[in-house]
């Protein structure tokens, strides 16, 4: 495949809100340059980059997937990311490697919830974007109301550069704002423009519109606005420059019109992306880690060293490890070896390729800004830093929130216990948004991920592609015990049984200490009651006895112990008979010290549009949840509280319901409370009938 030179690339993550025809856009840009000879379906599965069996079936995106394209002598990378919330975070991880986000919307709907958090991840990354205005050839599409909704919610910069020529059934073209010409196009797929005068009903609106395009133009620079303060207007090439240079500053961002499914636009959107995009060379320094920890940067260097990162890694069962790699600096070679900085070893890299979904050709070389595939590279996964030198900064890779959702899994058969981790560890070299632990306290293995969704689909995963099949359960609530009360007791052990017998003896005060505080022990010993190389053997006894719990089984935590008087026989007295001593006497203080059950509380964070505010806040209410505050950010309600984690095991289910799918949450753990007095019994009672489960 040929080479192309950085100035020749344009690299695009096509992102938005699921359903807005990212996919078949894509579809469309692929078609319309030849690079296939037929225009791909989502419902039929034939798109080139939703190749997976999961997305195929579902008719969704669940992986970022690469392909490519070449128009007017520019190669276009297209990365088509996943819109749904379960595994939107994989569009975030993707917008590092591009320079341009083309932000899908869809035309009936407007600015949606996902919409808005790709927006944010763009502005956080400081990454340009195009806005798309898609499916403008469906019942209710409205132009007009959709980028009002763009201004409102996201942006005052979104400005059309384009005009759709009618609306829902009777959409057939654009009106060009910049060259001031009508294309139109037949509804037959084939995508190729007749080029026109503006009809006349539209010159008015025409005028108006490139007159505001201008403005916000020449608003951006100094030296435009005082050529438009003189004039009165800007030439067509100025207005292009200026447009390409607002872009690459994130203070404009220009609003295109098409109909993906049936090619309409396409072939405008392809010519102002290579005109009007910024090419790799133009992106800012990338952020970095040098070896002593400090933040720094990574510089974008056509002349320097060979230099690049890993964006994506697909795990196949068959190929083995492919990453997905964006180069930063120099020219990297097939069969060349570059050494992965933060992992110390040096990769053999084979050959490079070039990827159309899941079929990829060789290539030699690529130079700086392009994006390629490798494959079986060693140790090398999502976020390593491959460089020609030895040493040097690594590259700081996307930050994923914590999961808002966790199942406990086990396998279906015992053969498969020892296959789980390591097939796992597989699925989270391509999903890092997931995370996978064995629980201390309950002994379970722990799948957290973004969504019911994501986990049912990364389960899913787990059997199709490496024969392990596992069943999900809510994960048992990690309770804990304590005290509220004080004790003052006595643990004194003795059995005689011919020879020498057991003696162990403590006096304990026990307290309650401050919540998180822990286990304390305190030693008040003086005079020898205890030989002091017993004493350790006494906290043990404690520590023992309290992991297995008193009111139900659970750890007992946040409490002071004292010891400080006990008794020893000289003959009969030893570490373990005071270790025994230790947890009789822990058993007697929890009988007299108020012993309560403690519960996880989550801090919630729930994301909805408006409307749906009342029925999350009146659910949470019922849930125990006790509301933190509201924020509106656009269209979307924030909710923040905090809910007991018993309360949110199945709240995924439960948020989809309300919000019609358009509701996400996240979670992480605030801090323990204690357990109402009416919930406590039932508590006790699941947690014998489970250890009797356990037991047989």
């Amino acid at each position: 495949m040929k080479v192309f030179d950085s100035e020749k690339i344009r690299n695009l993550a096509v992102v938005g809100h699921g359903d807005t025809g990212k996919t078949t856009l894509v579809s469309a840009f692929l078609y319309s340059t030849g690079a296939v000879n037929r225009l791909g379906n989502v419902e039929d599965g034939t798109t080139i980059t939703d190749y997976d069996d999961d997305e195929i079936e579902r008719k969704i995106t669940i992986n970022t997937s690469l392909a490519h394209c070449e128009w007017k002598d520019h190669k276009i990378n297209l990365l088509d990311t996943p819109g749904y919330r379960a595994f939107i975070f994989d569009a975030k991880a993707s917008m590092p490697a591009v320079e341009t986000a083309l932000v899908l919307v869809d035309a009936v709907s407007g600015v949606e919830v996902q919409t808005e958090l790709v927006w944010s991840f763009a502005d956080e990354l400081n990454v340009p974007r195009v806005v798309v205005i898609n499916k403008m050839d469906r019942d209710n599409a409205s132009f007009k109301r959709t980028v009002d909704s763009l201004q409102e919610s996201l942006a005052r910069e979104v400005i059309p550069v384009q005009l759709p020529i009618g609306e829902e059934k009777e959409f057939q073209g654009v009106i060009d704002l910049i060259s001031n010409k009508a294309l139109y196009y037949e509804m037959d797929g084939k995508g190729k423009p007749v080029i026109k005068d503006i009809p006349d009903d539209m010159v008015d609106e025409a005028a108006s519109r490139r007159e505001e395009l201008i403005e916000m133009i020449a608003e951006s620079d100094d030296e435009l606005m005082e050529k438009f303060f003189e004039e009165g207007t800007l030439s067509d090439e100025e207005l292009l420059t200026g447009m390409a240079k607002s872009i690459k500053a994130c203070t404009f961002y220009p609003a295109f019109c098409t109909a993906a499914s049936r090619n309409v636009g396409i072939s405008a959107l392809l010519d102002s992306i290579t005109s009007l995009c910024p090419n790799p060379l133009e992106k800012p320094a990338l952020k970095a880690v040098d070896p002593s920890g400090e933040e720094t940067e990574l510089k974008i260097d056509q002349n320097g060293k060979a230099l690049a990162f890993v964006f994506k890694t697909l795990a196949d069962p068959f190929a083995g490890r492919i990453n997905l790699v964006k180069s930063i600096a120099g020219t990297i070679k097939s069969d060349s070896t570059l050494r992965n900085i933060g992992k110390r070893n040096d990769e053999r890299l084979g050959t490079l390729q070039a990827f159309q979904g899941k079929s990829h050709e060789p290539l030699t070389e690529i130079k700086t800004g392009d994006i390629c595939g490798i494959l079986k590279l060693k140790d090398t996964v999502t976020g390593d830093t491959l460089s020609e030198v030895k040493d040097g900064p690594v590259f700081k890779p996307v930050e994923f929130p914590e999961p808002s959702i966790s199942f406990a899994i086990e396998p279906a058969t015992r053969g498969d216990e020892d296959k789980i981790g390591q097939s796992v560890t597989k699925i989270m070299e391509e999903d890092p948004s997931l995370q996978f632990r064995r629980d201390p306290q309950t002994k379970e293995f722990i799948l957290a991920g973004s969504g019911q969704l994501h986990i049912e689909v990364s389960v899913g995963k787990l059997k199709r592609k490496y024969g392990v099949e596992v069943l999900l359960k809510p994960p048992k609530v990690p309770y804990r015990e304590t005290i509220t009360g004080t004790a003052d007791v006595q643990g004194r052990h003795k059995k005689q049984s011919g020879g020498h017998g057991q003696f162990g003896d403590c006096r304990i005060r026990m307290e309650p200490n401050e919540r998180s505080g822990g286990f304390e022990f305190v030693d008040e010993i003086f005079g020898g009651a205890i030989p002091r190389q017993y004493i350790p053997a006494v906290e043990k006894g404690i520590v023992e006895t309290a992991e297995r719990g008193y009111l139900a089984g659970f750890p007992v935590v946040d409490f002071k112990v004292t010891l400080y008087d006990g008794s020893y026989h000289d003959v009969d007295s030893s570490e373990m008979a005071f270790k025994i001593a230790g947890g009789m006497a822990f058993k007697k203080a929890m009988e007299q010290a108020k012993p309560v059950l403690l519960e996880p509380t989550m801090n919630v964070e729930i994301y909805a549009p408006e409307e749906n505010a009342g029925d999350i806040m009146g659910d949470l209410n019922s849930r125990r949840g006790r509301i933190q505050g509201m924020d509106v950010k656009g269209n979307t309600q924030v909710v923040r509280a905090q809910v007991p984690m018993a309360e949110m095991l199945n709240y995924d289910s439960t948020l989809t319901s309300m919000t019609g799918g358009r509701g996400s949450f996240q979670m992480e753990l605030s801090h323990y409370d204690i357990v109402p007095a009416h919930l406590v019994e039932k508590i006790i009672e699941q947690s014998k009938q489970e250890a009797e489960e356990d037991s047989k």
